[in-house]
């Protein structure tokens, strides 16, 4: 672990190889959990906003599942999530033809019709973040449905912070990026 700003960071995610193989895992880390993404804050208006632009890239089980519960939910300890699908898959999925499972929310902000690309969460991950009163955790998250990334991330070089650049700063900011690759440098 070292510090950066009022961040602790993992060196894992210096040490650890990772980029999606959604080829292999066909997105599985949209439907498999027992609840929804994480969510900010400050993203619920966002969610509000957008949704409506949101909706024709959503299944019919999504919409459902946003309508009848919210654009988000609150849990039993206070955290904000997406909401789920019969308690399953996240409502905003979408499926491509080959059956993989993406974004909604993303495939209309690759679409242009929005400028939020997804809950932070989602673009961070494998990384999560832990918000305490004097620091944030910034750690890696190993699931095993995601080996087959963590393969490519080794046959590929890429370590998780090169992965989840943009998605880290647009967390954190550039420069607390460009202190995380001089540590990354100094580490190597």
């Amino acid at each position: 672990m070292f510090q950066l700003g009022k961040t602790i960071v993992s060196e894992d995610l210096i040490d650890k190889d990772f980029v999606c193989n959604l080829s292999a895992c066909k997105g599985e880390c949209c439907i498999a959990g027992e609840a929804g993404a994480p969510v900010e804050e400050e993203e619920i208006a966002v969610l509000k906003e957008i949704y409506p632009k949101i909706k024709p890239f959503l299944r019919a089980e999504g919409i459902q599942a946003i309508e009848e519960q919210g654009t988000h939910i609150k849990t039993d300890l206070g955290e904000l999530e997406t909401p789920l699908v019969n308690g399953a898959e996240c409502a905003y999925i979408s499926f491509n033809e080959q059956g993989v499972a993406g974004c909604g929310i993303e495939d209309a902000y690759n679409s242009g019709v929005i400028d939020f690309r997804k809950p932070i969460s989602c673009h961070l991950y494998p990384v999560r973040v832990q918000d305490y009163s004097e620091f944030a955790a910034v750690n890696y998250h190993k699931w095993p449905i995601c080996d087959d990334a963590c393969t490519l991330g080794k046959e590929l070089q890429v370590p998780v912070y090169k992965f989840t650049k943009d998605a880290l700063i647009r967390k954190f900011g550039e420069d607390w990026y460009a202190e995380l690759e001089k540590v990354a440098k100094e580490m190597s």
